[in-house]
């Protein structure tokens, strides 16, 4: 029975350490499925963004060597600031003709990518993602592609990030936990353990095999299968052991394995956590607390047959036996007293762990939150900018029209500026609603009435420069899906940059027309003959923050690209010596 019971502890106590290990080791899994998803999803809107930039589209029309040249610095800034392994445009050939490494010996202008997938697939496609060997670097990475496409939508050529991942590798390794991810052939592409870079979980068929070396996906490597071999399960949980690490004659590494699938791939995350001594222990704590409450009882039962054969010294077995049943008991006791206090140790420290890890996740939720609030009242500072200023303007012109006695026109001016008050609250019941509610429903609106309501904001500024606005043919039965004030909002922020694009120049215009009227798009244009926009300007111009005004937030365009896009249109830029043009395309809600 006791026996038995050492062997049922030990069971017990093993399957309650591997359940505690295998919550802690699904939990790290998770944060580390979650880091690299945050890697990946950084680094897929790069060529998304890249692709819809006309520097590309012209240097590969034209391959002029000044472009070129302009191209590769831009590459290279680009592949600096974001991290990027590497950025290059490949033409239609699969020739490179520009590269963020242009003047690095292992420059990738010049080489031929005609045979990658991440090629091919994206000009045939639009887009292409695959795992590879470099073919010049020789390091391995993930190559994001995109097609860049002429304003007909012919196919010019393609761009390409690659990304690698060895600050996330590295952290893996530091991790204690041997951790790497896998493609659908089992492959291993992302490693903490350099040696397994490469191998496979399972033996590929031939056929597929043989397919994947001539690809030259990964180079040389041999494809085979890593050393891990399946022990058992507990519970459903999958025990493995590894002889990697282990020197000759030691016995493997036993690991408790844990995979998740990686959304948006078909890549697979694998941890294996080490379990051994996590297994050992739970075993010697089985078989303490089974030892601990069994001893007792067989020495009990022990004195009491003992007494049963021996009644002339009963009193001297009895007081004997009493005496070593208490010193047993006690010793006992003490046994069972610190295995509880460690227990509870335990207890308190993974309660701790647990309280800090909730401080954490408060702390980074209260962080994104303030982040987002300061964002929104800055969007209302600046949005209430022009409002504000026109009430001035017209209490001023009301004082005047008093002092003359024409009161008539003064009412209306006052009459005017409670309009504006109106608009002023909605207006920051807008930006409060999206703060607190999230996306607004759109609805049809009146491209007219729409531009209508941002000129009357804007009266004061064009005071004395009505004569250069020109308003196109805009028919009244135009509509758009928006909102009407949100969509004034944006008008209002191109016509005063225009406003102030112009000031100073006698012969500059400004112009609002329909550039393209079709059954379901709009495009409304807001040009200007001002000087143009500088470089520096034009490259970061939708970034928060960032303005060439002083005083500016540098928001007005922010804002504006994010209400366009958020009922699904668009926002873009054409600048040069002889103006600009933002053309807002809308979705068009009749025809």
């Amino acid at each position: 029975m006791l026996l038995a019971g050492v062997y049922f502890g030990e069971e017990t106590f093993r399957q309650s350490a591997v359940t505690r290990l295998a919550e802690e080791t699904k939990t790290d899994a998770e944060l580390k499925r979650a880091l690299l998803l945050a890697v990946l999803d950084r680094s897929r809107s790069l060529p998304l963004v890249l692709s819809e930039d006309p520097d590309l589209a012209r240097t590969l029309t034209g391959e002029n060597p000044t472009d070129i040249a302009r191209l590769n610095g831009k590459l290279q800034r680009l592949a600096e600031n974001t991290h990027a392994s590497a950025i290059y445009v490949i033409r239609g050939d699969g020739m490179a003709i520009a590269a963020s490494n242009w003047n690095r010996p292992d420059s990738f202008v010049g080489s031929n990518y005609g045979f990658r997938d991440y090629f091919s697939k994206a000009f045939a496609t639009g887009s292409a993602e695959q795992y590879a060997l470099g073919s010049v670097s020789r390091r391995p990475g993930l190559y994001l592609s995109r097609r860049i496409a002429s304003n007909s939508g012919a196919p010019l050529g393609v761009v390409v990030i690659k990304v690698e991942f060895e600050e996330l590798e590295e952290s893996w390794r530091r991790s204690g936990k041997r951790t790497f991810v896998t493609d659908s052939h089992g492959i291993v592409l992302i490693t903490g353990v350099p040696a397994w870079r490469f191998l496979t979980l399972f033996d590929i068929p031939p056929r597929e095999l043989s397919q994947i070396r001539d690809s030259l996906q990964f180079g040389e490597a041999p494809l085979t299968p890593i050393p891990i071999w399946k022990l058992q399960a507990f519970d459903g949980d999958m025990m493995v052991a590894t002889d990697t690490g282990a020197e000759a004659g030691a016995p493997h590494q036993t690991h408790f394995a844990t995979t998740l699938g990686v959304p948006g791939t078909s890549w697979a995350l694998h941890v294996l956590a080490p379990a051994t001594e996590a297994l050992d222990s739970g075993a010697w704590e089985g078989r303490l607390v089974v030892i601990s409450i069994g001893l007792p009882l067989i020495a009990a039962a022990a004195w009491l047959l003992y007494l049963s054969g021996r009644a002339a010294r009963r009193r001297a077995a009895e007081q004997a036996a009493l005496a070593e049943l208490e010193r047993q008991v006690g010793r006992r006791t003490l046994e069972l007293t610190e295995a509880r206090d460690r227990l509870q140790a335990e207890i308190a420290e993974h309660r701790a762990t647990d309280i800090r890890l909730q401080g954490v996740q408060q702390d980074l939720v209260q962080a994104n939150r303030l982040a987002i609030l300061g964002q929104v009242a800055a969007g209302v500072a600046h949005e209430i900018n022009q409002p504000v200023a026109t009430i001035r303007a017209y209490a001023d012109n009301a004082k005047s029209f008093l002092d003359r006695g024409n009161a008539e026109t003064a009412k209306d001016n006052l009459g005017l500026i409670a309009d504006l008050t109106d608009r002023i609250g909605a207006i920051t019941g807008e930006l409060k609603g999206l703060a607190r509610k999230g996306r607004q429903t759109a609805e049809p609106v009146g491209v007219k009435a729409a531009i209508d309501g941002a000129l009357f904001l804007l009266k004061s500024r064009f005071a004395g420069s009505f004569d250069r606005l020109t308003i196109g043919d805009i028919p009244q039965d135009v509509t758009v899906f928006g909102q009407r004030i949100r969509l004034e909002q944006v008008l209002i922020n191109l016509l005063q940059n225009a406003l102030e694009a112009i000031e100073g120049q006698e012969k500059a215009t400004i112009s609002i027309g329909l550039a393209r009227l079709s059954p379901d798009e709009v495009d409304l244009t807001v040009s200007d003959t001002g000087p143009g926009l500088p470089d520096r300007v034009r490259d970061n111009l939708f970034i928060p923050f960032t303005t060439s005004k002083e005083g500016g937030l540098g928001l007005g365009l922010v804002i504006a690209r994010d209400i366009v896009t958020e009922y699904g249109g668009r926002l873009a830029v054409d600048t040069g010596p002889k103006g600009t043009t933002f053309t807002i395309t809308l979705k068009r809600a009749s025809t």
